[in-house]
């Protein structure tokens, strides 16, 4: 019961905190990654409330927008947890995974060790792709400043956490240095199978941009 009474909790507080959020990263996205990592959960198993909070709390302090610290989102989390009168073992454990949930490069593979994280990274990665994965790739693009595309810019390979921290592309190359990437590294078999359609459909999308941009 005091589990329950925390995700509603924090629910409330995560839909008034992220509600006009203009980069992709806004409530409509956690609400997402809530509901297809407790779908994920259904065939593969793990303690659904911790992925719920994971999910919920995924984005609370994104190193993207806090000034490149990719732990505090583990802190913030584990605080607010502490704060609904949690266990100490489930905040660790829903920090850790928050710690750890984001793509830190092409070049970086952290290993989750927990099957609650890997759920929610697979989450959090699916609507990173596909028509919505898309949508919010040029909605942050333009938040930033970035320009759709350049071709005189090519795509790097192999990007370290520190280039990828502060590397400044166009939006078009997001798609190779990151988003066609994910499919090869979902965890689980239901995510995996989901991706496979979603790449498919931002190939085509590129195939269709060129077409049009080269005349």
């Amino acid at each position: 019961m005091e589990l329950k009474k925390a995700i509603k909790s924090i629910e409330n507080f995560v839909r008034t905190k992220f509600e006009n959020e203009g980069t992709g990263h806004d409530w409509y996205h956690i609400d997402r990654v809530r509901r297809n990592a407790l779908d994920i959960q259904k065939s593969e198993g793990g303690n659904p409330e911790i992925i719920e909070l994971a999910a919920l709390l995924h984005d609370i302090s994104d190193h993207k927008f806090n000034g490149g610290d990719y732990k505090k989102g583990g802190r913030v989390a584990y605080d607010i947890l502490k704060n609904e009168g949690l266990d100490d073992e489930i905040c660790k454990k829903i920090s850790y995974i928050i710690d750890n949930v984001s793509f830190k490069g092409s070049a970086e593979k952290i290993e989750l060790d927990l099957l609650e994280g890997k759920i929610v990274q697979d989450a959090d990665r699916l609507d990173a792709i596909g028509a919505i994965g898309i949508a919010r790739t040029f909605a942050y693009g333009g938040a930033v400043g970035n320009p759709i595309y350049d071709p005189n810019v090519l795509p790097i390979a192999n990007l370290t956490k520190d280039v990828y921290k502060n590397n400044r592309s166009h939006t078009i190359n997001h798609f190779y240095e990151k988003l066609l990437l994910l499919k090869d590294r979902m965890h689980t078999q239901t995510a995996r199978r989901i991706a496979n359609e979603r790449t498919t459909f931002m190939k085509d999308f590129l195939d269709q941009f060129y077409k049009e941009w080269n005349g």
